[in-house]
C-alpha cells in the first residue's frame, strides 16, 4: 500500500498541486489525501471506499487508475492470505463472543454499530400524521358561499 500512496504523492508533486488543491477539487478532507499518499489504510473504515479513493485519485493526477486498482486488489490479497486458517475457523465458530480480546478481523467486514433511530421516525410520523388531518379537516370546512342568506333554509313553526 506504501508503493501506490509513494506514486500518487510523486505525481501530486510533479504536477505541483498541493494537497489542499487535490482536497478540494476531490471533495476530500486533506487528512484523507494524506493517508493515502503515506499508505495508512487503517485511517480508511472501509475498504470499498478507499479503492474508490484511490481510483479517483489516480484518475485526477492522470494515472492509470486501472492499474492503481490492480496493484491494489493484489496488495489487499496479499494483505488477507496472511490470515492464518486456523484463526479464520475460530472465528467461524459458534459462539464467539465479541468481547474476545484475540478476534481476527478481515477488512472487508468491518464493525459498525448502526441502529434504527426510533424516536425522531415516530416524532415525524405524528407531526405528518396530523398535518394529515388538519388538512382533511380544513378542506372538508363549509365554503362562505354556504352562508349567504339566499342558501339559508328558514323553517316557521
Amino acid at each position: 500500500m506504501k508503493e501506490i500512496g509513494e506514486k500518487l504523492k510523486e505525481a501530486r508533486e510533479e504536477m505541483g498541486v498541493s494537497i489542499e488543491e487535490v482536497s478540494e477539487d476531490l471533495k476530500l478532507r486533506p487528512s484523507q489525501i494524506n493517508n493515502l499518499e503515506q499508505g495508512n489504510m487503517d485511517a480508511f473504515k472501509d475498504i470499498f471506499y478507499l479503492k474508490y479513493f484511490i481510483r479517483d485519485y489516480a484518475k485526477y493526477l492522470g494515472l492509470s487508475y486501472e492499474d492503481m486498482v490492480d496493484d491494489f486488489n493484489e496488495y489487499l490479497f496479499d494483505y488477507t492470505s496472511k490470515i492464518s486458517l486456523d484463526d479464520i475457523r475460530k472465528v467461524q465458530k459458534k459462539g464467539t463472543k465479541k468481547s474476545d480480546s484475540k478476534r481476527i478481523m478481515s477488512p472487508y467486514t468491518l464493525e459498525r454499530k448502526q441502529s434504527f433511530p426510533v424516536i425522531p421516525f415516530l416524532i415525524i410520523s405524528v407531526v405528518v400524521l396530523l398535518f394529515a388531518i388538519a388538512a382533511i379537516i380544513v378542506t372538508n370546512l363549509p365554503d362562505k358561499d354556504d352562508f349567504k342568506e339566499e342558501n339559508v333554509i328558514t323553517m316557521n313553526i
